[in-house]
């Protein structure tokens, strides 16, 4: 142990302990990792096989969600013979059997029995009369006549009651009447039916069989109409023995007594029909092995359907042992092959950077991978018992799966290329998923678009929501369209549309809460993360203000040089100027040491050697990385921290060590030839670097050395201003600072012109204003020759 360790143990008041600075673990083995040639194989590999694994093992054509109607884009062949009990052919044969079952009827005879009362009372009105021998009396017909008509809706004329009161005598006339009720009786017995009417729709002939319910006894029985009822009725008057005269007024009478008396039985059919139920059995129907299904490009019939969720449960049920390798399997691992390589050759042509770190690759695999297994979970979840007997809910299911949720990952942490590319895989692997469905495709990749269209410049953790929103609502609408097309039913349509909405609204709440843990993950900062870094409240930022205001100060100042210069080239302006904010956070530790804090005050370099200022002033790079990762800063911070200095010369440390070293030594005869044999090390006088990496680190070295240099102007005009932006990035770029950057010439000349503008607006000069003591104090002195030659001075020189 050091004698200063074991002295600061006894003395602690003396000899207080070094604290010990956090440093960054980055190994030269993570950084193996993070650009090995071998990880980004095996990252690739493993794509291919989890993309395979989750699209095609285990899933059969048979799983795949049709809905009656529908047009199929799939062949289905059964795989093995099955049998089951098909409930459209049964209810089909049941309905049959309901039509082929005759309608039962009930013969009434309540008309004949009122009609024999009537005709009773007129045998009776008519024996009365004569009786009284007032059978030959006019009005005495008359008055007989209208009494029975009164009796019920008949019209027995005067003539016809004549004509019957003067054939035989009253015991004639009875058993001639009682005949005609015998008629009467042997017709209704028989059944009438009215031709001209219609019975439950059925076309009944003349001697048609039909079933009569005879005191719950079904019987069968031919019928008649009411036409050929009337015939037999005057056929057998006109046979009698009675002159014909007597025949038409007797068939005048008895046919108003004739009517329809064949009434349909509603209780005697549905028992007839349940009795005929009774020996209905299932249809069976064996499907062949082999046997087609479904056909592509065909509307899905009923029967089909049926016969698809019959054989889903039929391979439920039968647990299947693959032996041997699958035909297809070959060709789906090409497939997968060839989209993860175009894939990879689009990132290499619009995204490098994601292409040489393995951790982005990481990132992006991980979240296409996981989007695509909660894929696969809502088509496990499709082929449940529940929903293939709910075949209505089942249809839901693919506009319910979260197509969106890796697209709106990749577009937040990575970039909008990526996202558009992560978004056609993952809706091309979505439709192979549910059948090769290209109507699920185009839904699933114009959804996830517009999902990536509302997050290009995402600040707001809000406006996540409203891609799902807009996700969700694109879903929905393509649903009904596609539904009416496809003729579904509008419930069922509704029930797609909420399921699309949902399911945007609930994916763009599962990406706000997988953010943040990515984020420290995949070690990826979102511009979500950097606004909440840059409200002045951050205790760091507080902390600045109150011990090193003038460190501060001019942390804002260099963020509106590098926010304003990276808007200038399309670099992230957001993140120039949150790094600026932060980039200075080591000088709280030793504030004193620094320019902008010392207010005018004694300066403390004035007592230490130039090496020990260069160490405290460099010093400040690796006490800010102590904070930042002390504070859980993102990483893009961190890097700007360490970087924003790159490996520059403290030249005015540098300058005074070696005047200090020839004031000390004297000229040297090496002097002479031109030789510079100091001896003090220019690399003690430099910062550890590393040289800025990025475009924003580069923009903030240039816009830190440019704000600091700004405050020796002592003229500010524009050529000064100039001058200085051009000179230091011309020092910077000589010293190679530059050099790791991504930065073009062109760049370089954009971010310069910015420089001039922004610096020179900034350090404008303002009029000086008289104090009001100043000018009573003048107003109280008279005027002096030498005052007056002032005053008249301008006025000459202007003339």
């Amino acid at each position: 142990m050091a004698l200063s360790d074991k002295l600061s143990g006894l003395l602690p008041g003396l000899f207080p302990q070094r604290r010990k600075r956090r440093q960054e673990k980055e190994g030269g083995f993570l950084a193996q990792l993070e650009t090995s040639r071998v990880i980004a194989f095996g990252i690739f590999f493993l794509t291919v096989a989890s993309i395979v694994v989750i699209s095609f093992v285990g899933i059969h054509p048979a799983g795949f969600q049709i809905l009656p109607n529908q047009y199929a884009n799939v062949r289905i062949i059964a795989s093995s013979q099955f049998s089951y009990e098909s409930r459209l052919l049964t209810e089909r044969k049941r309905e049959e059997i309901i039509e082929q079952t005759p309608p039962v009827y009930s013969i009434v005879f309540t008309p004949l029995e009122q009609f024999e009362r009537h005709i009773q009372a007129l045998i009776g009105d008519l024996e009365t009369l004569e009786e009284e021998n007032l059978l030959r009396e006019p009005d005495a017909l008359l008055d007989t006549a209208e009494a029975f008509n009164a009796r019920g809706s008949y019209r027995l004329s005067l003539n016809d009651l004549d004509t019957l009161t003067r054939w035989g005598n009253a015991e004639d006339r009875r058993t001639l009447l009682e005949t005609g009720l015998f008629f009467l009786r042997e017709i209704y017995r028989e059944g009438v039916f009215d031709r001209r009417g219609s019975l439950l729709g059925t076309d009944l002939g003349d001697g048609s069989l039909v079933f009569i319910n005879e005191d719950g006894r079904i019987t069968q029985r031919r019928i008649q109409s009411l036409d050929n009822a009337l015939v037999f009725l005057r056929i057998n008057l006109s046979a009698e023995n009675i002159p014909p005269a007597v025949a038409t007024a007797m068939f005048r009478l008895f046919s108003q007594g004739l009517t329809t008396n064949l009434l349909w039985d509603p209780e005697a059919t549905r028992a007839a029909r349940r009795a005929n139920l009774a020996g209905l059995q299932p249809e069976i129907v064996t499907v062949a092995e082999g046997r087609s299904i479904i056909e592509p490009g065909t509307r899905v019939t009923p029967e089909q359907h049926e016969m698809l969720l019959a054989y889903q449960e039929h391979l439920a049920q039968v647990s299947r042992v693959v032996t041997g390798l699958d035909a297809q399997l070959i060709g789906r691992v090409l497939l997968v092959l060839g989209m993860v390589m175009a894939a990879v050759f689009y990132i290499r042509l619009e995204d490098r950077a994601t292409l040489s770190s393995n951790t982005r690759l990481g990132l992006l695999v991980l979240v296409v991978v996981g989007n695509l297994l909660a894929v696969r979970l809502c088509f496990e979840l499709g082929i449940l018992p529940y929903f293939l007997e709910n075949f209505a809910l089942g249809g839901i299911v693919p506009y319910a799966a979260p197509v969106v949720l890796a697209p709106l990952i990749v577009a937040i942490l990575i970039g909008i290329g990526p996202a558009l590319f992560t978004a056609l895989l993952v809706s091309l692997f979505t439709a192979v998923i549910f059948g090769n469905r290209l109507d699920l495709l185009v839904i699933s990749f114009l959804s996830a678009t517009v999902a990536v269209f509302c997050c290009r410049h995402i600040r707001r953790r809000g406006k996540v929501v409203t891609a799902g929103f807009w996700a969700g609502l694109t879903v929905a609408v393509a649903a009904f369209l596609l539904g009416l097309a496809d003729q579904i039913p509008l419930l069922t349509i509704g029930k797609q549309m909420v399921a699309g909405q949902a399911s945007g609204l609930v994916t763009a709440i599962v990406v706000i809460g997988l953010l943040p843990i990515l984020e420290g993950l995949f070690k990826r900062t979102t511009d979500i993360t950097l606004l909440e870094l840059s409200d002045y409240n951050h205790p760091l930022l507080r902390r600045m203000q109150l011990e090193a205001p003038g460190t501060y100060h001019h942390s804002l100042m260099v963020g509106s040089l590098s926010e304003n210069a990276a808007n200038g080239i399309g670099a992230n302006a957001l993140l120039c100027r949150v790094c600026c904010m932060f980039h200075d956070i080591g000088k709280m530790v030793k504030p004193e040491y620094f320019a902008e804090n010392q207010r005018g005050g004694a300066n403390p370099h004035d007592e230490k050697s130039p090496s020990f200022s260069a160490l405290v002033i460099k010093s400040h790079v690796k006490e800010g990385v102590d904070l930042a990762l002390t504070h859980k800063l993102p990483r893009p911070v961190i890097d700007v921290i360490r970087q924003h200095h790159g490996t520059s010369l403290i030249y005015y440390f540098y300058h005074r060590a070696r005047e200090n070293e020839r004031l000390s030594q004297g000229a040297q005869a090496g002097d002479a030839s031109g030789q510079d044999s100091s001896s003090v090390s220019e690399s003690t006088y430099r910062y550890d670097g590393p040289r800025p990496q990025s475009r924003e680190s580069g923009i903030i070295l240039l816009a830190d050395s440019i704000e600091a240099a700004s405050r020796s102007l002592q003229k500010v005009t524009p050529q000064s201003v100039r001058e200085l932006v051009e000179n230091i990035t011309e020092d910077r770029i000589r010293d190679g600072q530059l050099d790791e950057c991504p930065l073009t010439l062109a760049d370089l000349n954009t971010i310069r012109e910015s420089f001039i503008r922004t610096l020179f607006n900034s350090l404008h000069s303002r009029l000086a204003y008289p104090s009001k003591e100043k000018e009573k104090k003048e107003s109280r002195e008279p005027a002096t020759p030498a005052a007056e030659d002032k005053t008249r001075a301008p006025a000459g020189s202007r003339s």
